[in-house]
């Protein structure tokens, strides 16, 4: 909230935002007995706020405030906070076997289009590209390749993105891959330093890349 008031009006063309949920999902591996469908991921802790409350409507009026689009995920956990209805869905297949977590995340946007579907397998180790298997640092991290497909079908060259939680990252390094500027903010400082950590490691990657390849 503090971050977005430093902002003017419709200043982002673009949010795309993953906040909690607010299903304690901290507690549901134990709960259900999920645990082998989970990733071990790098830090073995629960995320700032335990995922136990979503957020209020005042998050979403500055949301809609400082940006022009939205795209909010888990949103089917909060609509009535969302004062707008949308024709545009999106669904991420997760491809993930059997076991008692959803076998898909619903993103809500402001787009007017029809809804649409993303198919990237995402079932605790097994990932929709293992040749360039992502390293896991965050319970509820997404994979890059959504954050790029969601560029490349609702962003255009030169849009402001913004990342209220950022968690992960994995909203930093596709923009950095596809040329995006984003500002984004993450309340948990252990959760910020490895996914700084995790971005400077794949730009590093992909500057050495360039120099091994000649470009």
């Amino acid at each position: 909230m503090d971050l977005m008031k430093e902002f003017p009006d419709k200043y982002f063309e673009l949010a795309i935002v993953d906040p909690p949920y607010g299903i304690g999902f901290a507690g549901f591996e134990k709960h259900y007995g999920g645990g082998n469908a989970l990733a071990k991921t790098k830090l073995h802790k629960p995320f700032a706020g335990n995922d136990l409350t979503a957020p209020d409507k005042e998050y979403f009026q500055e949301l809609f405030r400082v940006s022009k689009n939205q795209i909010i995920f888990g949103a089917n956990h909060f609509i009535s906070k969302i004062p707008f209805d949308s024709s545009c869905w999106i669904v991420w297949d997760k491809i993930n076997g059997e076991n008692p977590f959803a076998d898909c995340e619903l993103a809500w946007t402001s787009f007017k289009s029809a809804v649409r579907k993303f198919d990237f397998k995402w079932q605790g180790m097994l990932q929709g590209d293992m040749k360039n298997k992502e390293e896991r640092i965050h319970p509820t991290q997404k994979p890059v390749a959504l954050y790029k497909w969601l560029l490349e079908h609702y962003a255009k060259k030169g849009d402001k993105i913004l990342d209220t939680h950022l968690g992960s990252m994995s909203s930093v390094i596709a923009c950095y891959e596809m040329g995006y500027d984003i500002t984004g903010s993450e309340l948990d400082p252990e959760y910020y330093r490895a996914g700084i950590e995790r971005v400077n490691k794949h730009t590093s990657q992909l500057r050495l890349d360039d120099i091994i390849n000649g470009d």
